[in-house]
């Protein structure tokens, strides 16, 4: 089952001192917006958020239809259709994709040490 690009996304108190840290080992910003609370950045193909007064805890992102430079790929498996293959292996979902709907989307499933994993598709 592929899920897509892979990030974390780290719930950071002060952005500005995270975003100073992580490009200390190299990683530069190549999205988001620091006025909103959010950055992502990249180094090589290793991608985190950083999302300040957004979420109480980190979280593991997939993103299908995205590559690891944020670029479209050309096939990929919908998020809907992993929603329904998880839900079929006994799955329990803390937030569900509209499975009548195309395009974004995502949902929410939490491991068994309440890491919460949120598959969410962009295109």
């Amino acid at each position: 089952m592929q899920l897509g690009a892979f990030s974390i996304s780290l719930a950071v108190k002060d952005l500005e001192a995270s975003r100073a840290f992580y490009e200390a080992l190299g990683f530069e910003a190549f999205a988001g917006e620091a006025q909103q609370g959010w950055l992502i950045l990249r180094n090589g193909a290793h991608v985190i958020g950083l999302f300040q007064g957004m979420f109480d805890r980190n979280i593991l992102t997939f993103n299908p239809g995205w590559d690891q430079r944020a670029q479209p790929l050309e096939s990929f498996t919908d998020v809907r259709e992993l929603q329904r293959r998880l839900k079929a292996k006994g799955l329990t979902f803390e937030a569900e994709a509209d499975e009548s709907g195309s395009g974004p989307a995502s949902f929410i499933v939490v491991d068994p040490d309440g890491n919460p994993v949120l598959v969410d598709q962009h295109v």
